[in-house]
């Protein structure tokens, strides 16, 4: 009887951990697809701002305007439409609020149902005009007007773009490598900040520490982890910024050294654990081996002890990194968040975890600003992703 019952026990919370798994994993793989649907769902979308148009005359040989001409047209960088490929004329700009300081209300009619005419009449008597209209007061059946084609957003002008404007008009502009290449520069200097004094403390708490010291370091590190991520951030805005700002003579301290830098003592405990982890299981008879063929204390440690931990010691510069990369509030406070392509360290920057984090709120749903953030939510997973395959191949690499 007793047997029969725990036999039945022990399915029944195996059932339980198996079906816990199981939805589990179904629920990542959710996440996983919805977050990529809705990413790629950018793609499918207008360069041009979704339910408008713009309208040229019918005389002007452009067909077609890439979104970062239309954005040199509208800021006036572009006066002539011989530039563009068209006649030798000066553009005039047109935006539709215009028409009705052009015509009363009884001269559009009631409902506006003479909308479309006007404009049609107005982009009739200007052969330079290029007009951006909503696409319900199109006038697409005066011959006088052109409508411009219009194309969906490529996947060269969003990885490869290097403006990211996703709030102007007509014409968006989603180049998201600034955004790449500044979480990659944050991070990686980060990493490069971080190793030296993280390999050093595990060295020290691995090798050389008694084990006092050791109880007494290796929990005050690993509380570091612990500490909220704003916190870090208001660090660095109190102390970091003003210090670099003071010490480089800077127009401006929010610069990616001060988010390197926080980055670096964000990632010092999970580099710190991991290495040091990895260094004491290294085989007491290696190290005993090596001291009684004469090799000093510190010739043991440099020539045996990290060599045989070193998938561990990547192992937790890879993960170091990964810590880094996903990082948000921290990197916003004190990287400035220009959106701007990286030159030093001395710049401001802005990382794709700070770019959603920042931006989400303020974007309408299922809109072409939503989607690209989604789709820089699908490049930070892949990233996390190839970092954390990384790591676990590493990891298990026998010493």
């Amino acid at each position: 009887m007793k047997k029969t019952f725990r036999r039945i026990s022990e399915r029944f919370v195996q059932g339980i951990f198996t079906l816990s798994g199981s939805m589990t994993s179904i629920v990542i793989l959710l996440i996983v697809v919805f977050l990529f649907k809705e990413g790629l769902g950018l793609f499918r979308s207008p360069d041009i701002e979704k339910g408008y148009a713009l309208c040229v005359h019918v005389s002007n040989p452009v067909e077609r305007l890439h979104p970062k001409e239309v954005k040199s047209v509208f800021d006036s960088e572009t006066v002539n439409w011989q530039d563009l490929g068209g006649n030798d004329e000066e553009i005039t700009l047109f935006r539709f609020d215009e028409i009705f300081s052009l015509y009363s209300d009884e001269e559009l009619g009631d409902d506006y149902s003479l909308l479309p005419q006007k404009l049609g009449e107005v982009i009739g008597q200007n052969r330079g005009i290029i007009a951006f209209l909503p696409e319900k007061y199109l006038p697409a059946d005066d011959s006088r007007v052109k409508i411009l084609r219009t194309e969906n957003i490529s996947p060269v002008d969003f990885f490869a773009g290097t403006e990211w404007m996703p709030t102007i008009t007509p014409a968006p502009l989603f180049g998201s490598l600034p955004l790449i290449l500044g979480t990659l520069w944050v991070s990686i200097f980060a990493i490069l900040i971080a190793l030296p004094p993280g390999l050093g403390v595990a060295i020290y708490m691995s090798e050389l520490a008694g084990e006092r010291t050791r109880k007494l370091l290796k929990p005050t590190i690993e509380l570091l982890a612990g500490i909220p991520s704003v916190v870090y951030g208001f660090f660095g805005l109190v102390t970091l910024v003003p210090l670099i700002q003071n010490t480089l003579h800077l127009p401006v301290g929010e610069t990616a050294l001060a988010g390197s830098l926080i980055l670096a003592i964000m990632a010092l405990p999970t580099i710190i654990t991991i290495a040091e982890d990895a260094m004491r299981n290294t085989p007491k008879s290696m190290r005993e081996a090596s001291l009684a063929l004469g090799a000093t204390h510190w010739q043991t440690i440099y020539r045996v002890v990290i060599p045989y931990a070193r998938s561990g010691i990547s192992a937790a510069v890879v993960l170091g990194v990964g810590r880094a990369v996903g990082e948000t509030m921290a990197v916003m406070m004190v990287t400035g968040n220009a959106a701007v392509m990286p030159g030093s360290l001395f710049e401001s920057v802005r990382t794709i975890p700070a770019t959603i984090a920042a931006e989400l709120g303020e974007a309408p749903s299922g809109g072409t600003h939503y989607q690209s953030l989604f789709l820089l939510g699908c490049i930070l997973f892949v990233i996390t992703m190839i970092i954390s395959v990384t790591a676990e191949m590493i990891s298990k690499k026998t010493p």
